[in-house]
Protein backbone atom coordinates (compact mmCIF):
# COMPACT_ATOMS: atom_id res chain seq x y z
CA UNK A 1 0.00 0.00 0.00
CA UNK A 2 2.91 2.05 1.26
CA UNK A 3 4.33 1.51 -2.14
CA UNK A 4 1.30 2.19 -4.71
CA UNK A 5 1.00 5.94 -2.21
CA UNK A 6 5.10 6.50 -2.98
CA UNK A 7 4.46 5.69 -6.47
CA UNK A 8 1.44 7.78 -7.47
CA UNK A 9 2.92 10.64 -5.80
CA UNK A 10 6.19 10.81 -7.62
CA UNK A 11 4.01 10.71 -10.34
CA UNK A 12 1.55 12.98 -9.41
CA UNK A 13 4.41 15.53 -8.75
CA UNK A 14 6.51 14.31 -12.72
CA UNK A 15 3.42 15.57 -14.02
CA UNK A 16 3.30 18.85 -12.36
CA UNK A 17 7.13 19.50 -13.18
CA UNK A 18 6.94 22.16 -15.52
CA UNK A 19 8.42 21.11 -18.80
CA UNK A 20 11.98 22.55 -20.15
CA UNK A 21 11.94 25.04 -22.58
CA UNK A 22 14.77 25.56 -25.07
CA UNK A 23 16.19 29.31 -25.46
CA UNK A 24 16.24 30.33 -28.72
CA UNK A 25 19.97 30.40 -30.51
CA UNK A 26 21.15 33.36 -30.36
CA UNK A 27 22.47 35.31 -33.61
CA UNK A 28 26.01 35.04 -34.77
CA UNK A 29 28.32 37.49 -34.08
CA UNK A 30 28.39 40.38 -35.45
CA UNK A 31 24.96 39.60 -37.28
CA UNK A 32 21.30 41.44 -35.99
CA UNK A 33 18.67 39.31 -37.05
CA UNK A 34 14.51 38.87 -37.37
CA UNK A 35 13.37 34.81 -38.80
CA UNK A 36 9.94 33.60 -39.46
CA UNK A 37 7.79 31.60 -41.80
CA UNK A 38 6.62 32.77 -44.65
CA UNK A 39 3.00 34.40 -43.98
CA UNK A 40 1.44 32.10 -46.56
CA UNK A 41 3.78 29.32 -46.62
CA UNK A 42 4.53 27.08 -43.37
CA UNK A 43 7.44 25.41 -45.19
CA UNK A 44 9.76 28.13 -46.32
CA UNK A 45 11.35 30.20 -43.76
CA UNK A 46 13.61 33.00 -43.88
CA UNK A 47 16.15 35.07 -42.17
CA UNK A 48 16.80 38.79 -42.46
CA UNK A 49 19.98 40.09 -41.07
CA UNK A 50 22.33 43.31 -40.41
CA UNK A 51 25.63 43.14 -39.89
CA UNK A 52 26.48 45.22 -37.14
CA UNK A 53 29.95 44.47 -36.82
CA UNK A 54 33.49 46.10 -38.42
CA UNK A 55 34.02 42.84 -40.91
CA UNK A 56 32.03 41.37 -43.69
CA UNK A 57 30.26 38.09 -42.29
CA UNK A 58 28.80 35.38 -45.08
CA UNK A 59 25.44 34.15 -43.23
CA UNK A 60 22.48 32.11 -44.31
CA UNK A 61 19.19 30.63 -42.64
CA UNK A 62 19.19 27.01 -41.65
CA UNK A 63 15.63 25.44 -41.49
CA UNK A 64 15.19 22.37 -39.26
CA UNK A 65 12.52 20.66 -41.31
CA UNK A 66 11.37 17.68 -39.16
CA UNK A 67 10.51 14.46 -41.26
CA UNK A 68 12.73 15.93 -44.59
CA UNK A 69 16.26 16.66 -44.08
CA UNK A 70 17.23 20.36 -43.12
CA UNK A 71 18.23 22.56 -45.92
CA UNK A 72 20.41 25.76 -45.94
CA UNK A 73 18.96 29.17 -47.63
CA UNK A 74 21.71 31.12 -50.21
CA UNK A 75 24.43 32.61 -48.69
CA UNK A 76 24.37 36.49 -48.47
CA UNK A 77 27.57 38.34 -47.90
CA UNK A 78 27.04 41.62 -46.03
CA UNK A 79 29.45 44.55 -45.69
CA UNK A 80 29.23 46.47 -41.96
CA UNK A 81 25.74 48.02 -41.68
CA UNK A 82 24.35 45.88 -45.00
CA UNK A 83 21.09 44.07 -45.05
CA UNK A 84 19.68 41.32 -46.60
CA UNK A 85 17.42 38.24 -46.40
CA UNK A 86 18.41 34.57 -46.36
CA UNK A 87 15.22 32.20 -47.69
CA UNK A 88 15.23 28.60 -47.84
CA UNK A 89 12.34 25.86 -48.23
CA UNK A 90 11.40 22.46 -46.17
CA UNK A 91 10.24 19.60 -48.65
CA UNK A 92 6.31 19.39 -48.68
CA UNK A 93 6.76 15.76 -47.97
CA UNK A 94 7.86 16.38 -44.50
CA UNK A 95 6.03 17.91 -41.53
CA UNK A 96 7.38 21.70 -41.81
CA UNK A 97 9.76 24.02 -40.28
CA UNK A 98 10.70 22.68 -36.92
CA UNK A 99 13.36 25.28 -35.77
CA UNK A 100 14.70 28.30 -37.97
CA UNK A 101 18.51 29.26 -37.43
CA UNK A 102 21.01 31.66 -39.07
CA UNK A 103 24.38 30.61 -39.45
CA UNK A 104 27.68 32.35 -40.34
CA UNK A 105 30.95 32.25 -41.93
Amino acid sequence: MRAALAASAALALSAAAPAAVAAPAADPHGLSCEKGKHNIDDYTGWALCTNVGSEPITFWVHLVCGWSPDVDGEHIRLAPGDSSQSTAHCSSLGSGIGEIQVRSS
